[in-house]
């Protein structure tokens, strides 16, 4: 057995059903041993960023980690982007990396390129191995701290060391996983009992950390009369059938969710790290829930302090608080909540005709056909404005994506790791265009591995959030620099294996979704949507009116001048909001 055996024979134990990546030199040894065996399948991608993508949706995922794997310095930086991606999530992944032999390093020979000083911030530790002595050892450490700390890890196997006889076998033993809980102090319960008891009106902020403690979280707001406003990743733990649930907050929020964390006397920050300080309160009293203590007052400033999880934070505290009587502060937004709901139905419904599609459509039919177990990649861009407006996440279904990272990209090849992770779930995936052209060489991956993922393209032909990002700040958009050029998506899956179908009238929407929903291989739907669809902050403050205002002034003045691109764009804006 040599060294690339041993790590694969480790991995195997873990449970590890697949490694996306490229192959090439550095990585033979392990791509032969990996052809030799059946239990674990090397997943051949055809970019390495793709690959770090497809790991991270099966670490976010399942129980597990995920794995990717590229050769030296070349393809080691091209899987950098969906790490970053895997830390910002808290996705456990395990990358390894090939590299020149160690007699060559730091010499500048061909590919060489200083991984552990270029991995060093996306990754919680690296095994750099130098013999085959120490390989099992940082190779177990490497599983087992990505997987209690939920982080990135990287494996460096040089070439030479990969095809070395195997040693210390007997250290090879099956990675400690923690179940434990942290709970809080008695002393900082009672420090938060006495906040809560003392305030008349309570809202919960609930992040992703609140995955495991749904049911304690729902109990203790029922106690407190408090309404639970969600951050994005969390919109499939408190979906909008979840009683208590207002809706989110942020610029992509919604009046009810910015409501009920602004105009609380107390907020409970539980299990989220939520970055958007404008849209924190400044004078409510704060306390912040984390199993993470940096996190803590991280955003702003708190009155008290709890490192713990949710869970047993929630069970504990629901005990030991005075019940609250008045429900007058739940009820207003609920009901706030339940009108902007049927607001946004509205803007999904099919008799909108209007030509370009409004992508609210698209979300609303995917959302009312798509299974209650079923796994969505939402992109970074407006996709994820109407997904999270629109749709709803409940019963079982997931969402994953780029969150926290924000990177484009990340859904067609998150879906191929959902896919193969989950082979009897749906997998559907809602980007615009501009992020489909930068992922699109792995739709051929897709059909090769017969994935029947199915894909939502918004094409409007343009980056159509950057353009949101630059009238918000009173800029007039550069629609040259926008534009996106984009190939004919159905024919594109058409030549590819699988299927496609361009859709430009709202009446075929619910076919060509329900025929996305039953196919066998990759179903890509090329949506011609409005470019001119906008999406408001949940309060409309001085800035926003103001930089809004003077980006329209702009593009007025730039139309009047001849630029018929601008016509066309305020043209657009205009009939998409009053259709």
């Amino acid at each position: 057995m040599n060294v690339s055996e041993q790590l694969l024979q480790i991995l195997q134990n873990e449970g590890v059903k697949h490694i996306f990546g490229v192959a090439g030199d550095a990585l033979n040894p392990l791509v032969d041993a990996i052809g030799r065996q059946e239990a674990i399948k090397w997943v051949k991608v055809k970019h390495e960023g793709n690959a770090a993508f497809a790991a991270f949706a099966q670490g976010e995922l399942g129980a597990n980690f995920g794995v990717c794997a590229s050769t030296v310095g070349p393809g080691a930086l091209h899987l950098i982007n969906g790490l970053y991606n895997a830390k910002k999530e808290r996705s456990p992944v395990i990358a390894i990396t090939g590299q020149i032999p160690v007699e060559h390093l730091g010499t500048a020979y061909h590919q060489e390129a200083d991984l552990t000083k270029i991995y060093d911030d996306v990754c919680g530790y690296q095994a750099v191995i130098r013999s085959p002595e120490e390989a099992p050892r940082v190779i177990m450490r490497a599983i087992r701290i990505a997987v209690n700390k939920k982080c990135v890890c990287r494996i460096e196997l040089p070439a030479d060391i990969a095809e070395m006889e195997a040693a210390n076998e007997d250290f090879v033993h099956q990675v400690f996983r923690s179940s434990s809980h942290l709970i809080p102090s008695q002393e900082t319960l009672e420090k938060v009992v006495s906040l809560i008891d003392s305030a008349s009106t309570i809202g919960i902020l609930a992040g992703a950390g609140c995955r495991e403690a749904k049911d304690e979280v729902l109990a203790l707001a029922s106690k407190l009369k408090a309404p639970i406003t969600h951050t994005l990743r969390a919109s499939d733990v408190f979906d909008h059938q979840t009683d208590h649930v207002v809706g989110l907050t942020g610029l992509i929020g919604n009046p009810s969710g910015y409501k009920a964390v602004m105009d609380c006397d107390l907020l409970l920050m539980l299990g989220t790290d939520f970055p958007y300080t404008d849209y924190l309160p400044t004078k409510t009293k704060i306390i912040q829930v984390d199993i993470r203590a940096e996190n803590i007052g991280n955003r702003i400033p708190v009155d008290v302090g709890v490192q713990s999880h949710i869970q047993p934070f929630a069970a504990m505290l629901t005990e030991k608080v005075a019940p609250k009587k008045d429900n007058a502060f739940l009820t207003d937004l609920r009901e706030l909540f339940k009108s902007w709901k049927d607001d946004q139905l509205k803007k999904g419904a099919a008799s909108r005709a209007m030509q370009p599609l409004h992508p609210e459509i698209f979300a609303k039919t995917i959302s009312d056909m798509a299974s209650d177990d079923a796994i969505f990649v939402i992109d970074t861009g407006t996709s994820a404005i109407w997904a999270s407006n629109i749709m709803s996440f409940h019963k079982e279904r997931r969402i994953i994506g780029a969150f926290n990272h924000g990177s484009m990209a990340v859904g067609l090849p998150a879906a191929i790791g959902a896919q193969l992770q989950y082979p009897d779930r749906e997998v559907w995936v809602l980007m615009g265009d501009g992020a489909f052209n930068m992922c699109l060489q792995d739709y051929t991956t897709a059909v090769e591995l017969g994935l029947p993922i199915k894909i939502l393209v918004l094409n409007n032909s343009e980056l159509s959030f950057v353009k949101i990002e630059m009238e918000e700040a009173g800029l007039a958009p550069n629609l040259d620099a926008l534009q996106v050029n984009n190939i004919d998506f159905e024919r594109f899956s058409e030549l590819c294996g699988g299927r496609g179908k361009k859709v430009e009238e709202a009446s075929a929407i619910a076919s060509v979704i329900q025929a996305a929903k039953h196919s066998q291989v990759p179903f890509l739907i090329d949506a011609i949507v409005t470019s001119g669809a906008i999406s408001l902050p949940p309060e409309i403050k001085f800035h926003h009116a103001k930089n809004y205002g003077m980006s329209k002034i702009k593009e007025l003045y730039r139309a009047i001048q001849g630029d018929k691109a601008q016509w066309e764009n305020i043209k657009q804006q205009i009939e998409a909001y009053f259709d």
